[in-house]
């Protein structure tokens, strides 16, 4: 907190800057968040592909015990949330990317950049888990 004058000579303390209790959540903030949780949530999944990585160079025991977690109910539900971190997260990249080349900033373009991070990780996650259910 800082001491701020006010008009009246007494002194106010506020916060330096803007609280989220100002702030109206929008799609652009929800997503940027997003965006944060799934880089974290990419962190995770890294180790998990470690670890099969290693379970498969480890053997055939340890390979087949790593297998069986990601044949499992619960192994596919954290596979199909990587996958979709991993497209989310991408989307946004681009999106800030297109953002650092000046474009898309106005408001109509911004939402819209937002609903395409959203709806393409939404797509491309499906569109994935799809190709691969038919290959088996």
């Amino acid at each position: 907190m800082t001491e701020v004058e006010l008009k009246s000579g007494r002194p106010a303390s506020r916060p330096l800057s803007p609280h989220l209790q100002v702030w109206r959540p929008t799609l652009t903030m929800t997503m940027s968040i997003m965006h944060r949780v799934t880089g974290a949530a990419l962190y995770f999944g890294a180790l998990l592909l470690a670890w099969f990585l290693i379970a498969a160079a480890s053997g055939p025991e340890s390979f087949s015990y790593a297998s069986a977690f990601a044949n499992s109910f619960i192994g596919k539900l954290i596979l199909f949330g990587f996958t979709w971190a991993l497209y989310h997260h991408l989307l946004g990249g681009v999106r800030h990317l297109v953002w650092d080349m000046g474009y898309g900033l106005d408001h109509p373009q911004r939402e819209w950049l937002a609903w395409a991070t959203l709806i393409g990780g939404i797509a491309l996650t499906l569109l994935t888990w799809i190709c691969v259910a038919l290959r088996a």
